[in-house]
């Protein structure tokens, strides 16, 4: 790694934490030049402008997120078990080194639904991918007879992502982390009862 991507990749990490807790709005380039004790020529000299570092601490973010998944996931042969990691997992969200903030497509699709297509289409994006790979997982199980080939596999999938999303939004919103572990244990009876 060259000493420009070395400083490109500090910055990513190093922001990362404050445009998911703030923003891409609420970021400013005070808050970027505080956390890495650097320029705003050092900044810009990395990257073009306050863009180009969100879309870069977005997918950092994400990044964080679906490595603890999929290694969650990847431990299971079961579809049935590898849909309730994210039960768990949402459950447990303090015992995973999920990025500081919680979740970037949540954080991200509220501020960026209205005001910033660009980030609109990277939260997009990450949806669909996550939707993506919850239909495989059911799909195979399908397969397999583990899941009966009625269930639409995209309709579940959505509505897996529903309670995930709207339980952390909920949680966060009132300050009450309580609020996310019932509706995580709502999502776990749901995928239990899948057949």
């Amino acid at each position: 790694m060259t000493k420009s991507e070395q400083t490109r990749a500090f910055i990513i990490e190093k922001t990362a934490p404050i445009f998911n807790r703030k923003g891409y709005a609420g970021t400013s380039l005070s808050d970027m030049t505080e956390v890495t004790n650097l320029t705003k020529g050092s900044i810009y000299g990395n990257f073009t402008n306050k863009d180009e570092v969100a879309f870069a601490a977005f997918d950092y973010n994400l990044n964080r997120v679906n490595s603890i998944l999929n290694q969650e996931v990847s431990r299971f042969k079961s579809a049935r078990e590898k849909l309730l990691v994210y039960g768990k997992v949402y459950t447990d969200f303090s015992d995973y080194p999920f990025p500081s903030g919680g979740c970037p497509v949540l954080n991200t699709a509220i501020e960026s639904d209205d005001t910033h297509p660009e980030l609109r289409k990277k939260v997009i994006r990450a949806i669909h991918s996550w939707k993506k790979n919850l239909v495989s997982i059911i799909e195979k199980g399908k397969e397999t007879g583990e899941f009966g080939k009625q269930i639409p596999a995209e309709q579940t999938a959505l509505t897996i992502l529903a309670l995930i999303e709207g339980g952390i939004m909920i949680a966060r919103v009132t300050g009450k982390a309580a609020y996310r572990t019932a509706i995580m244990d709502s999502l776990i009876k749901y995928i239990e009862q899948i057949s």
